[in-house]
């Protein structure tokens, strides 16, 4: 027995031993996985001071890290801020990491300012937020209901082509048919939302299109809550292995707790799933056949 380890503890050695595999093994396998998880982690944290402090450039960006113990300069720091297109945030307040509005299509009109919802069906709202990981980063997105806050369509993926985009909205449209010319799809103005190929799959379904006016976060709130609400209860503290891992465990929390389970004060403290059955007897029971 190694007396030098506290009681309940195992020597590298041992469990080296216990698990068929060398010391020098380990060693190599930790040395590989180490520096990333380290990186990543230090990518997370420059993610939330940045959005937090959004006219801060990358030296108090650089002090705010320190302070909170992790051993960075200054060049380490403005490396993954533009790796992360986070410099953009200084002169573009309210602009998501995962947003790039600069880009030569057409951005339509806001067609939900001041909109107040009143069914299921009349205003979708749709995002994108990124997820961290043990070693990389996956990105979310989602469309949801704005009267019943429910999220109708989701995708989870390690890149943020258009095709991210384009297969929530295809689940969306799967589950809910919606009536033709009687549904507005909202965004913000990022090139996955202005491309041909998702503005074209919202008028095969006879969707409006309505995106958001510029550096103006409140015309997308509903979405931008969700996600607030799902990097606290869900995200937050968890370290999924890949892109399997996440899309599971998220999955399971938009499904079966956030839709079935949780009450929203919005709704009258009702989950979304709860609140939609309050609707038209008919109305409802096409809902769940679709889904």
């Amino acid at each position: 027995m190694d007396r030098s380890l506290p009681q309940g503890e195992v020597s590298v050695e041992r469990m080296c031993a216990l698990a068929g595999v060398s010391r020098a093994g380990f060693y190599r396998q930790w040395q590989a996985s180490a520096p990333r998880e380290e990186e990543n982690g230090l990518r997370d944290a420059v993610q939330r001071v940045a959005l937090a402090h959004r006219h801060y450039g990358y030296r108090r960006i650089g002090v705010m890290l320190r302070r909170q113990g992790w051993v960075v300069n200054h060049k380490r720091v403005l490396r993954l801020m533009r790796r992360d297109n986070l410099l953009c945030l200084r002169t573009r307040p309210f602009v998501p990491v995962t947003t790039d509005s600069s880009h030569c299509w057409q951005i339509v009109p806001n067609l939900v300012r001041n909109l107040r919802p009143g069914r299921i069906d009349q205003l979708w709202v749709a995002d994108i937020t990124y997820i961290r990981m043990r070693e990389e980063f996956a990105y979310l997105a989602v469309v949801l209901d704005a009267f019943s806050r429910k999220v109708v369509g989701w995708a989870l993926a390690d890149h943020l082509r258009v095709s991210l985009a384009i297969e929530a909205l295809n689940m969306a449209i799967q589950k809910r048919r919606p009536g033709p010319e009687c549904l507005i799809h909202h965004s913000d103005r990022g090139v996955q939302y202005a491309s041909d190929e998702y503005r074209s799959m919202l008028e095969a379904n006879a969707i409006q299109a309505s995106m958001s006016r510029v550096a103006n976060p409140y015309d997308n709130a509903k979405a931008e809550s969700f996600m607030k609400t799902l990097k606290t209860e869900e995200v937050d503290g968890r370290a999924y292995r890949n892109v399997q891992a996440a899309r599971r465990e998220i999955g399971k929390f938009i499904e079966k707790i956030y839709n079935r389970t949780r009450l929203h004060s919005a709704l009258g403290y009702k989950s979304p799933a709860e609140f939609e059955a309050t609707m038209s007897p008919v109305h409802s029971a096409v809902r769940e056949a679709a889904e």
